[in-house]
């Protein structure tokens, strides 16, 4: 046995960010328990829309990398989207152009300039089923899912050597860590009228941004992103406005039948923030949080990492 598969983790965090670590430490032969509070059909990760693109996140000369590991594993999960939720679907950033864009750019296959904007062909990612299939991968792997509701860091570093903190926007009052916040989306699902191509325009600095992805259940309309509010309730004039918005770009939008509505709080920071801390008694804690909107874009990436850091406790 290799020091890596000495010791037992508690990662507390059941999104995407809590799956993607739990299932990096056990297939490096760690022992690994889950603990979350909801199950994935109720965390913040499955009402993301979710397109692989690295969206209001820093440091950039991180969140390359970062997303280019998850990148690749989608790529390869694509291959099989009914088990995975993960397919590879063309669209376009409107008004994104390749030479605004970093380094990592260069190595996402497709990328290219058109008439309206930055054209690609990307993951599009159908959440519900992919945490799914990412808790279930993690049980057939020998990870232990707890359902609980963590008060304190100091509960978890009192059963394990090694803690790795996933909690997203609850960092902000286990760490504490003031710097997380929310930022408000809100979706509007419609019956899918015929679109097979996804769209954004997204104003990085705009609270109201345009986007649409068809998923399986019905093509997601956004969005929003408002800073600082935490209301979960769905607001029917942004919805209106939403709708307005898409069918502006797709007129057959105006017609579509609503299925449902969903709200989130992406858990935005400054900078994410992945880092170790060993405390006094010599337990490691590592944090993984603050990837807001884009967590699905940089999780496996940040996975790798955070497993890294909790080295051979």
């Amino acid at each position: 046995m290799s020091s890596d598969e000495n010791g037992e983790v508690i990662v507390i965090g059941g999104g995407v960010i809590g799956w993607s670590t739990a299932l990096t430490l056990a297939w490096r032969g760690r022992r690994v328990r889950v603990w979350s509070r909801d199950p994935v059909e109720r965390t913040t990760s499955a009402v993301a829309g979710a397109l692989w693109w690295p969206y209001r996140i820093d440091p950039q000369d991180r969140v390359g990398p970062w997303s280019l590991r998850s990148l690749r594993l989608y790529e390869e999960w694509a291959a099989r989207p009914d088990e995975t939720g993960v397919r590879m679907v063309e669209g376009v950033h409107a008004g994104t152009r390749l030479d605004g864009l970093g380094s990592w750019a260069s190595e996402v296959a497709g990328l290219r300039d058109a008439a309206h904007g930055l054209a690609a062909r990307l993951p599009l990612i159908d959440m519900p089923v992919h945490l799914r299939r990412l808790r279930d991968a993690a049980q057939e792997a020998g990870v232990v899912v707890e359902t609980r509701t963590v008060r304190s860091l100091d509960e978890a570093l009192a059963e394990a050597p090694a803690v790795v903190n996933c909690t997203g926007l609850g960092a902000r009052e286990l760490v504490p860590d003031p710097a997380v916040r929310p930022v408000r989306g809100q979706l509007v699902v419609v019956r899918n009228p015929g679109v097979r191509t996804w769209y954004t325009a997204a104003d990085e600095h705009a609270e109201a941004t345009t986007y649409f992805f068809p998923q399986p259940g019905g093509l997601i309309l956004g969005g929003t992103a408002q800073d600082g509010d935490g209301s979960l309730e769905p607001d029917p004039a942004v919805a209106a406005a939403i709708v307005r918005r898409c069918a502006a770009v797709r007129p057959e939008i105006a017609g579509a039948r609503v299925l449902g509505h969903r709200v989130g709080l992406r858990p935005a920071r400054t900078e994410v923030r992945v880092e170790r801390e060993t405390t006094a008694s010599g337990q490691v804690l590592v944090h993984n949080y603050g990837h807001g909107g884009a967590g699905v874009t940089v999780a496996w990436g940040c996975a790798e990492e955070a497993a890294g850091l909790v080295g051979s406790v």
